[in-house]
């Protein structure tokens, strides 16, 4: 025992100073490990996922839902993870969707790449700070070198942002159906972004999804969609011209006391004047409504009592006044922008300057869906409606997964006008770049950059795996053809084989790949520099 103490020890001082606290087997290592393996695992579901080719996950959620997909950001949002680590890479999913909207999957196996990089050379030695700042100094380089391939463009250009929808669309469940998704996506964006615009706010483009019909009969509509139907059952109209349009926030019924109280009435002719009274209260309001010449009305949904009784329906159904209840809080400031109208809290407030003006209001029906359209609006705000149909849920979220992806590929190329090629190519390029400047670099600083460019090949290879083609094979074709030039040779996955993906229009926005090394590199940092975790009460 004694003796084995003893050759420890003097391995131990035997070590170099640098390094000898750090190789020691101490608790920050099993940490770091720790970390490194379930970080490494999330990256490994999502690997499967990506390209154009890869596989789609099923997920049942706590309530029986099924969710089938294969946006990374939606995978890692319902999956269950309870490593701290591992919730890194799920944040890190969300980070990217929320900047560029586009490669979520690509920044997640990214970072999971880089982890292993970072594993291998921990076990040569190295402090994890320097592999920490070496990976950060390589990103800026790798970001520089994507900036220097990428080809700008001008939003008039219609053909350009098409090929970089079309590209978004191509590795989703609805790719067959990116010729028409894809133009839609365009249309909304450019709707609503000028030259100088520097972002667009997606909350302005609302997508509204009804069961029927098919992905084809999805569209972008020239006026306001509406999720709620028209409600009929007092007899009211189901069409209106000339709409002079009302959002109202209170409620057309009898008031409520706060308090839950019991009234007992014993004479039939009090109960009846308690029935008068409320409908002498409900056709005031109506009347009032209807005095400033409103014809349509839109009533927000109410937690206090029904926003709508029969009783009110009734009268607005005599006073030819088309109606809409259920209107969700959230829609409220979308609805109130896009038909030009004020809500209306209160019906003393009510003023003919709070509506809003449209040429036709009217409930139709398409592929057996019930539809409210609301079209001709005099005073219209930047606002886009969008009409998503399918033929079941599943279809229609993963639709409406699909089409987000694609308004975010236009809105990155709109915060950042640039283009670069697809298909793996640009990594081959910054990886091989980033190979030579190892070379000029000493010490630590030049294995760390040679590990990081090896780690980008990720991407490449993985498109490769999952399209079913040799990786080792089209990697170094692809290293071979950048070598002699060809920066925009990539992975034609449709042909299994190395082409010019430019001429295949293979593109995507410059944000979308910067974004994720920025991203991944961050991660990897930070996961790095945790010795220990820690609990707390």
């Amino acid at each position: 025992m004694s003796t084995a103490l003893a050759a420890s020890s003097a391995s131990a001082a035997g070590k170099s100073g640098a390094n000898a606290s750090f190789d020691d087997k101490s608790k920050g290592k099993d940490s770091r490990y720790a970390n490194i393996i379930a970080a490494k695992a999330i990256s490994d579901v999502v690997r499967t996922s990506l390209g154009p080719k890869g596989m789609d996950k099923m997920i049942i959620t706590g309530k029986n839902e099924v969710i089938i997909t294969n946006d990374g950001a939606t995978i890692l949002r319902n999956i269950q993870a309870f490593h701290p680590a591992a919730k890194m890479f799920v944040d890190l999913s969300a980070a990217q969707d929320i900047e560029a909207g586009d490669g979520t999957t690509s920044v997640v196996v990214l970072a999971g790449s880089l982890l292993g990089a970072a594993e291998k050379m921990l076990e040569k030695g190295m402090h994890p700070s320097i592999i920490s700042e070496s990976f950060l100094k390589a990103s800026v380089k790798a970001v520089e070198y994507l900036t220097e391939m990428s080809i700008p463009i001008n939003l008039d250009d219609k053909t350009s942002l098409l090929r970089a929808a079309k590209t978004s669309l191509n590795s989703k469940i609805v790719s067959q159906s990116s010729s028409l998704l894809a133009p839609i996506a365009v249309n909304a964006v450019t709707r609503l972004a000028t030259q100088s615009s520097t972002n667009v706010d997606l909350r302005d483009i609302r997508i509204v999804k009804k069961v029927g019909g098919t992905i084809e009969d999805t569209e972008l509509v020239d006026g306001v969609v509406l999720n709620q139907n028209v409600v009929s059952s007092g007899g009211g109209p189901r069409r209106m011209e000339k709409a002079k349009i009302a959002l109202i926030q209170f409620q057309l019924s009898a008031p409520k006391p706060d308090m839950d109280n019991t009234v007992v009435v014993n004479d039939y002719r009090q109960m009846d004047k308690v029935i008068k009274e409320e409908r002498a209260y409900i056709l005031e309001l109506c009347k009032k409504i209807k005095k400033w010449g409103c014809n349509v009305l839109l009533i927000q949904k109410s937690i206090l009592r029904d926003a709508v009784n029969d009783i009110s329906l009734h009268f607005l159904a005599k006073l030819k006044i088309l109606v809409v209840k259920d209107v969700e809080r959230d829609e409220i400031s979308f609805l109130s922008k896009s038909l030009g109208c004020k809500p209306i809290a209160d019906v003393d407030a009510f003023t003919e300057d709070k509506l809003g003006y449209a040429d036709l209001v009217e409930e139709t029906t398409k592929a057996e869906a019930t539809i409210v359209k609301i079209t001709g609006v005099r005073n219209p705000g930047r606002t886009v409606s969008v009409l998503c149909m399918g033929g079941s849920n599943v279809v229609l979220d993963e639709c409406e997964r699909s089409l987000h992806d694609a308004l975010c590929v236009v809105r990155c190329l709109v915060k950042k006008r640039a283009l670069i090629v697809g298909g793996g190519a640009p990594e081959i390029h910054v990886a091989r770049l980033l190979a030579q400047h190892a070379h000029t670099l000493k010490g630590m600083e030049a294995y760390c950059f040679q590990a990081y460019a090896d780690a980008l090949e990720v991407i490449p290879s993985t498109l490769a795996e999952n399209a079913g083609l040799n990786p080792i094979a089209i990697v170094t074709e692809m290293r071979n053809r950048h070598a002699l030039g060809e920066n925009a040779a990539g992975i034609n996955v449709r042909k299994g084989l190395v082409g010019n993906v430019l001429e295949e229009e293979v593109v995507q926005p410059l944000l979308v790949s910067t974004s994720a090394i920025e991203l991944a590199t961050e991660t990897v940092g930070l996961i790095l520099k945790i010795d220990e975790i820690l609990w707390s009460r």
